[in-house]
């Protein structure tokens, strides 16, 4: 017979084993005897017991929410990567607890702290912050999880492979015949930023040697995509193809060159970085980060920590992929 007001003291008398028995078992415990285990599971089920949730937590210390800090709550790319993150700690039986972090040092210290004690562990995502201000707002004591941040030893992290991500995008527009390509950047500082306009350079140099490599600073947004058109106008740049930092600022670029009747891909072929949903229904030729995926082993990387395994400190790459689409599709040159 069931029982809703079943307590844990009805379990351990039904299981024939202690109240701290049943709690170590309904804990995940690893000393506990898998018999013994199923036996309190078993007699839970038979009586209808839920474990009280608040109770749990209070037991065990823990609050079961991941904190979650990312420098832009708006926008796809971020959109994307909670996805994947809330994905898994809903398998996990955990919650996300989000915040915004600023480019200030001192803002973005604010913001982890205000996770001190509401969060079991972090996942951090400062892009815009030097490694000395980043180690120095991280609490002491809180596991955390870095996602392409600048950052010092000794911590765990992941970070998407941009240069070669950038590199793909310049070889496929040589490969086409395209030589005078131009790069609209993001903010410099930002180590995304950083990293795809050093991996543009770089295959440039390899690749198209005796051209002069020319780089235009943007935001990340689409308003600088075409903000940068502006300016290769202004500054009178030839050019046959945009290699763009991000998609959003690519979108950009693309609206301009439409209201300016530029043939797309067959005079400038364009490529983004991200492949953000939009991209791909916009046909854009695009660098695809796996970035839901990335949100994921975030999480799951941290509360295997959290539940008992071991947080390596090491930097996992995440490797890209370039997807061909409309805006620069092969043999258009």
């Amino acid at each position: 017979m069931r029982q809703s007001s079943a307590t844990i003291r009805d379990v351990a008398r039904e299981a024939a084993v202690s109240v701290a028995s049943v709690s170590r078992a309904m804990n995940g415990h690893s000393s506990v005897h898998p018999d013994t285990r199923e036996r309190v599971m078993a007699a839970a089920r038979s009586l209808g017991y839920v474990p009280h949730a608040g109770a749990r937590s209070l037991s065990l210390s823990r609050s079961h929410a991941i904190g979650v800090v990312l420098p832009d709550l708006h926008g796809e790319f971020f959109s994307e990567i909670v996805r994947g993150m809330d994905r898994e700690v809903t398998a996990r039986g955990y919650h996300l607890l989000l915040s915004n972090m600023h480019a200030d040092a001192e803002r973005a210290a604010q913001a982890v702290r205000s996770m001190r004690g509401r969060v079991d562990g972090l996942i951090v995502m400062a892009p815009q912050l030097v490694a000395g201000g980043l180690d120095e707002a991280l609490p002491l004591g809180v596991p955390a999880v870095l996602i392409n941040s600048q950052h010092g030893p000794g911590r765990a992290s992941f970070h998407i492979d941009n240069a070669a991500g950038i590199a793909a995008s310049v070889e496929h527009l040589v490969a086409q015949g395209r030589r005078r390509l131009v790069h609209v950047s993001g903010p410099f500082g930002n180590i995304d930023a950083d990293e795809r306009r050093q991996g543009y350079l770089s295959a440039m140099a390899r690749l198209a040697p005796e051209v002069e490599p020319v780089v235009i600073e943007g935001d990340f947004h689409e308003d600088s995509g075409a903000a940068a058109m502006a300016e290769i106008a202004e500054r009178g740049v030839r050019y046959d193809g945009i290699v763009a930092g991000n998609d959003m600022m690519a979108l950009g670029v693309l609206s301009v060159l439409r209201e300016r009747r530029v043939d797309v891909p067959g005079a400038v072929a364009v490529t983004g970085f991200d492949d953000i949903p939009l991209a791909r229904y916009l046909g854009l030729t695009t660098i695809r980060a796996p970035l839901a995926e990335m949100g994921e082993r975030a999480v799951a990387r941290l509360v295997d920590a959290l539940e008992g395994g071991t947080l390596a400190l090491e930097t996992q790459t995440i490797a890209t992929e370039l997807v061909i689409r409309a805006t620069s599709p092969a043999g258009a040159a």
